[in-house]
């Protein structure tokens, strides 16, 4: 009896001595694994990195991420990509495009940066709200619509040409265009911005944020003076003579052709504009500026 009272206390000292296990356990379901990146303030992620977390086969994972996405809890923009989507965000489907715009544009190894009307907004432009998120890269890429969010993706060849600026997002930071890249996207890529005359309307407004000097520095570098001459000619049309008058120089050096105001409609017969040397064949409804 005493042998055995012996052999009890000191299994009971082994199983008190013997080390604690670790309280940071790796999460055993998909939505522990969730949890877990927003608890870091995360809300995107990939399918592989999903994998290696749960250690599941990826049938159980692919099917772990429908039932999700099926509950409104994730949404997928890019096959393999997955941007968590918090309860106040359900009824939207999707967390704002400037949450996860970086990490998405990360995933795919492109550059980038946000512009247009999107960059113009941010930067206080804000006469007509963006109906969509519009991104510059590289290369085409087929539009993103997920719930309400909707992502416009625009080529232009060389991306890192364009100067941008860090913008704080409540996840991170995004790239987006100076205002005065901005300004002249705007002109390069009128059919992504409502046409001409609502560029004169977002350049009236952008005005204010735009430097004259740095205006001129962002066209010499792009080397296209025919787009320097329209953003030009539109700058004085929305009142902002005095800030595109060092444009106004750089263009003079370069002693441009004629061009079109609208490429590809015909010149003939129509008016033209002797500081900025542009063909004027098309009207712009300067009454949008009010």
């Amino acid at each position: 009896m005493k042998r055995r009272r012996t052999l009890s206390v000191r299994k009971r000292r082994r199983k008190r001595d013997s080390p604690r296990p670790s309280t940071h356990r790796s999460p055993k379901s998909l939505r522990g694994f969730l949890d877990s990146l927003q608890a870091s303030g995360r809300y995107t992620f990939t399918r592989v990195e999903a994998a290696k977390a749960l250690g599941r086969s990826d049938i159980a994972l692919k099917n772990a991420l429908w039932r999700l996405g099926r509950a409104g809890r994730v949404v997928s923009p890019r096959r393999g990509f997955y941007v968590i989507v918090p309860p106040e965000y359900q009824v939207a489907g999707s967390l704002p495009a400037a949450w996860f715009i970086h990490d998405l544009m990360d995933y795919l190894k492109r550059p980038y940066y946000v512009g247009l009307l999107t960059a113009s907004s941010l930067h206080g432009a804000a006469h007509q709200a963006p109906q969509e998120f519009q991104v510059v890269t590289d290369r085409p890429l087929g539009a993103i619509k997920i719930g309400r969010v909707r992502i416009r993706f625009v080529k232009k060849a060389d991306v890192s040409r364009t100067p941008t600026i860090g913008i704080k997002t409540p996840t991170g930071e995004m790239q987006v265009s100076t205002p005065e890249a901005t300004a002249l996207d705007l002109v390069r890529y009128p059919e992504h911005c409502g046409g001409l005359s609502n560029v004169a309307t977002i350049l009236h407004e952008l005005g204010e944020r735009l430097d004259g000097g740095e205006l001129g520095r962002v066209a010499e570098a792009d080397g296209e003076v025919a787009y320097a001459q329209r953003l030009g000619y539109l700058l004085d049309r929305a009142g902002r003579q005095e800030v595109a008058r060092v444009l106004a120089e750089w263009v003079d050096t370069r002693a441009p052709r004629v061009t079109p105001l609208s490429p590809g409609a015909p010149i003939t017969g129509t008016e033209r504009d002797a500081r900025w040397r542009v063909a004027v064949n098309e009207e712009v409804d300067l009454e949008a500026k009010a």
